[in-house]
């Protein structure tokens, strides 16, 4: 009787919160975008040095929801605009009305653009086939104040994408004979390793002439390790010359660390809480002759950090050879989701610190709250094997450091997995 009583002490568990933006809206186009600007490190850099630093003396909303009856349809709205306004000044707004085939494979998917300037409306398509490993997409501007270039007419683009391989090619229907292709790529990763090329074609007046001027191609090569779930660390490290003018230094890291928590509402085999650092890096300088603006070094940087302390507040900074920003995030995680932004500007160039402010609500993306039952558990050699036999009450295994160290994220909420393997 006394044994059955002395029962072993469950094993100490760390608290998982949910990420403020996984996976980041921009993942849910991303084939309609060439792999080459996707790869690299760029998808995670653009989020580190844009999400959250408003514009400076403007405001943003943003309300992103779906209907609880289909799941399958969504609604992005945004209002922008001066926080002093005055009659020249214009409020921007826009929305996506969008349809995916499957809730959980957002690569096939149709959605209406409208906005008070141009494209007035337009629509996107895309249809990606995983068995094959082949999609098509195309953009088409359907009411549009002036149309100027062909692209205005709109843009068709085939594409393959495996685990290791992607390449694909952009068309404007209206000028095949003048402009073919609009873009082509090319990327192939092996190991650690990606390489890849891209050719866009708008130097030179022939054809011939198009794929001989070498301002027509970038190339790139990076060095990654790490898994794209945000429970992950990894790191990034690309080389990349860009239309041979211009040569580009980056590099980001995803750094996963606990830190020990004594929370009074918390069970007390709660002993810590996962934060999330990220970190980015962006050297970009000029490699031809070309003439610059007396304003405008032949050389810019940008460093940037972020740290989600806990699942309300993300603290973010970046420094720049022209701007610095600081931003503070706060979300509240009801149904829908709230967060409020204010960030601070400081222009090198001309001077002063402005501010800008952001309104968020959601409910697009599943809010996996904090808790420490299920996701993740900080466990010593001795308590693995007491950790496997436990079920607790919610009625979910606990996951195990050993799992997400294999890429075993079955255990895991969707918004908590890696994105499908598709370079």
């Amino acid at each position: 009787m006394g044994n059955f009583l002395d029962k072993e002490p469950p094993p100490p568990m760390v608290l998982v919160p949910p990420l403020f933006d996984f996976p980041p809206l921009a993942a849910r186009t991303r084939m309609l975008e060439s792999s080459y600007n996707l790869l690299f490190g760029k998808l995670a850099l653009n989020c580190l040095f844009q999400d959250y630093f408003e514009e400076a003396k403007r405001f943003k909303t943003m309300i992103m929801l779906k209907p609880v009856d289909d799941p399958h349809v969504d609604l992005v709205a945004t209002v922008s605009g001066p926080l002093d306004h005055t009659p020249e000044d214009n409020i921007v707004g826009n929305a996506y009305f969008r349809w995916q085939s499957d809730v959980d494979d957002p690569h096939t998917f149709v959605d209406l653009f409208v906005s008070n300037s141009d494209p007035v409306l337009q629509m996107r398509s895309c249809a990606y086939y995983p068995k094959y490993g082949v999609g098509a997409f195309g953009i088409f501007p359907l009411l549009q104040k002036n149309r100027i270039s062909s692209q205005d007419y709109g843009v068709l683009g085939l594409r393959y994408g495996s685990e290791n391989l992607s390449f694909g090619t952009t068309v404007m229907p209206s000028s095949m004979k003048d402009e073919f292709p609009k873009s082509a790529w090319l990327v192939s990763k092996v190991g650690r390793l990606t390489a890849g090329v891209q050719y866009e074609p708008d130097y030179g007046s022939k054809d011939g002439a198009k794929y001989r001027n070498l301002k027509n191609w970038s190339c790139a090569i990076g060095y990654g390790v790490g898994s794209s779930s945000p429970l992950s660390p990894s790191f990034n490290f690309c080389l990349e010359l860009a239309r041979s003018s211009q040569f580009i230094a980056s590099f980001f890291q995803h750094v996963v660390v606990q830190r020990r928590v004594k929370n009074p509402f918390e069970e007390n085999e709660v002993v810590g809480i996962t934060n999330y650092i990220d970190f980015g890096f962006e050297l970009l300088t000029r490699v031809d002759n070309a003439e610059t603006s007396n304003k405008m070094p032949d050389s810019s940087f940008q460093v940037a950090a972020s740290w989600q302390a806990n699942k309300n507040f993300l603290f973010k900074a970046k420094v720049g050879s022209l701007i610095s920003s600081a931003s503070l995030a706060f979300k509240s995680w009801w149904k829908p989701s709230f967060t409020f932004s204010i960030s601070a500007t400081r222009d090198h160039i001309v001077g002063g610190t402005n501010y800008g402010f952001g309104i968020r609500a959601e409910n697009l993306r599943e809010a996996s709250y904090q808790r420490a039952d299920p996701n993740y558990v900080m466990l010593t050699p001795n308590k693995e094997h007491l950790a496997e036999g436990i079920v607790w009450k919610i009625g979910k295994r606990p996951m195990l450091q050993s799992n997400i160290d294999s890429g075993n994220f079955e255990g895991l909420p969707r918004e908590l997995r890696p994105l499908q393997k598709i370079l």
